[in-house]
């Protein structure tokens, strides 16, 4: 069993048809990851969490089970952990927005109109993911450095951070191929 410290992120599976849902989506846009959901410890047993009726603060014993915790695998300091849960219980109360898993899935397909994705880039709603993310970009730290926007994020694309995929020989060989 893992112990979190504050500011670090966990990824969880969602059961019944609400996580069927999500866990198609996210196979549709290639994330497709074992985790559906995502929060943020923000210490003294309590977690941030995004949730339909909008982000909330609840004692960690009332989230998800989690799969993995975020602990170990990036180089945060105090000052960034503190300013993690500062930005994290700032967020409580933030509204919810399923239109952002459709411009998450546009986005992957190359079609999405501006007024989508300035929609999504504004804050005034958040997803679970998107949450996570946010709070890491206030306190100065980018997740993702792959010129993404702000907000496009998946709890697979979570998952994928802590589960690099590792390049074979095969893959290697392919690239080489259609490099010529």
């Amino acid at each position: 069993m893992t112990t979190p410290l504050p500011g670090d992120f966990a990824l969880t599976r969602i059961e019944g048809i609400t996580g069927r849902f999500v866990a198609a989506g996210q196979a549709l846009v290639g994330d497709a990851a074992p985790v559906q959901h995502a929060f943020l410890y923000v210490g003294n047993g309590m977690v941030v969490q995004a949730m339909p009726s909008g982000a909330e603060l609840i004692p960690i014993e009332e989230a998800s089970s989690v799969v993995q915790w975020s602990t170990g695998h990036f180089d945060l300091t105090e000052e960034q952990r503190d300013a993690m849960v500062v930005e994290a219980v700032a967020l409580v109360g933030t509204p919810y927005s399923f239109l952002d898993y459709g411009s998450i899935a546009l986005a992957h397909y190359r079609i999405r109109p501006a007024w989508v994705r300035d929609y999504v880039a504004s804050t005034g709603h958040l997803i679970c993911s998107q949450l996570v993310d946010e709070v890491y970009l206030r306190a100065g730290v980018h997740l993702f450095d792959d010129g993404r926007l702000p907000g496009d994020v998946t709890p697979g694309d979570l998952w994928k951070l802590l589960h690099p995929r590792r390049v074979t020989s095969t893959d290697r060989d392919l690239r080489r191929l259609a490099h010529g």
